[in-house]
């Protein structure tokens, strides 16, 4: 268990079970996906999500689940640094 505390963009505390809303999403970041992914991370901001996890370097983590075209769950888990997201 993390002893981190963990604060949104707006110094508010985020917590497991939380639900944040994604504010952005560093190119940098979203371009080390493979290219038919990067939409889906893209996609992520502006949405809301529950963190799931928080993890050992105190950062709130959110998953993203999509089918692929072949009809497979993906997922994605993303930790989140307190400027790219919001709780709500």
């Amino acid at each position: 268990m993390s002893e981190h505390t963990i604060y949104d963009c707006k110094q508010q505390e985020v917590k497991l079970g939380d639900i944040v809303r994604v504010t952005s999403l560093s190119k940098q970041f979203i371009n080390n996906f493979p290219e038919d992914e990067r939409i889906l991370i893209e996609s992520m901001v502006g949405n809301f999500f529950k963190v799931i996890a928080i993890d050992e370097e105190g950062q709130a983590c959110i998953m993203r689940e999509w089918h692929d075209e072949r009809g497979q769950l993906q997922t994605h888990v993303i930790a989140l640094d307190e400027e790219e997201m919001e709780k709500v």
